[in-house]
């Protein structure tokens, strides 16, 4: 805080560091949820995997928050509950894709939802973004078009089609939550928790409908401990710790420092992808994701620069 001398300089950016480490490893752990959600999912699981994903950890979210949720407005409940059916459809759009496509893609086209949140503002709000923001914005899109062809200029899969969507999705969800004047002063735990309340319920009536494929029971009753393990890896790394962790770094750090370490998700995902899960994008794929993750690093400072 400014108000306080420091003694030794020295300390400040070690004090930053303490706080800057929680924040990239929960950069880390989104990155591999791609893969993790790739190596326990299948087209025929995607529902019942959402359901006990989120089942998991929201009991512990309403009882982490359960007085802040008592206090929250009519309006605030409807607000936050239509969030969720926005946040069910990335989840929804996010899964499906990374079925069909390589956590390395997966992770590197989410990320140009930097890129559209603000063209989608400047599109609602008339005010034309800077050159230098269109630049990038272009220099991501590309990076996206090599990545996908890796192999050869062939037509995207589906899976790189429904992540672009989930991107599309993920900047109307952003947007929202700007926009929606209900939720703009309500607290962030009873937020998540009434949206992924909302999402789970989504996913319940989904579970339940013919053809969405098996039962979150079947599905539980079938995991081996291979599948548990990323199963709870997903909600609790990658959703409770994660949550978590950014509402202790915002109040310790500046949203700038926080979203800049977040920002490096995609490097996470491309890393876990072809260290771990032993995916090869060729020298074409490796170029579009330089210029994805060049793109969209240039794009947010271009964007906070309009800002300031």
């Amino acid at each position: 805080m400014s108000s306080i001398a420091v003694p030794a300089p020295a300390l400040a950016p070690r004090r930053a560091w303490l706080t800057d480490l929680p924040v990239l490893l929960v950069a880390v752990v989104w990155g591999a949820s791609y893969l993790a959600a790739k190596g326990i999912t299948t087209t025929h699981t995607v529902v019942a995997v959402l359901v006990l994903r989120f089942a998991l950890v929201l009991p512990a979210l309403a009882v982490a928050g359960r007085r802040r949720l008592r206090s929250l407005t009519a309006a605030q409940w409807r607000g936050a509950g239509l969030l969720g059916l926005i946040l069910s459809a990335v989840f929804l759009l996010e899964t499906y894709g990374v079925v069909h496509t390589s956590a390395t893609n997966a992770g590197l086209i989410i990320s140009l939802t930097m890129i559209f949140t603000p063209l989608a503002e400047a599109a609602v709000t008339r005010r034309r973004p800077p050159s230098s923001f269109l630049a990038a914005a272009a220099v991501s899109v590309t990076g996206v078009v090599l990545l996908t062809q890796g192999a050869g200029f062939t037509t995207p899969s589906a899976g790189d089609l429904l992540m672009l969507l989930a991107a599309v999705v993920r900047t109307v969800h952003v947007l929202a939550m700007a926009r929606i004047k209900a939720v703009r002063g309500a607290d962030s735990l009873s937020l998540t928790t009434v949206q992924l309340g909302a999402a789970v319920a989504v996913f319940a009536v989904l579970a339940v409908l013919p053809g969405s494929g098996a039962s979150p029971w079947a599905v539980a009753v079938g995991f081996g401990p291979r599948e548990w393990a990323g199963l709870v890896f997903l909600s609790v790394s990658c959703t409770l710790f994660a949550f978590f962790v950014q509402m202790w770094a915002v109040r310790r750090s500046s949203p700038s420092r926080v979203s800049l370490l977040l920002g490096t998700e995609p490097l996470w995902a491309a890393a876990a992808g072809i260290a771990i899960g032993g995916e090869h994008i060729g020298t074409v794929g490796l170029v579009g994701a330089a210029l994805v993750l060049a793109g969209t690093t240039w794009g947010r400072r271009a964007a906070d620069r309009a800002d300031c």
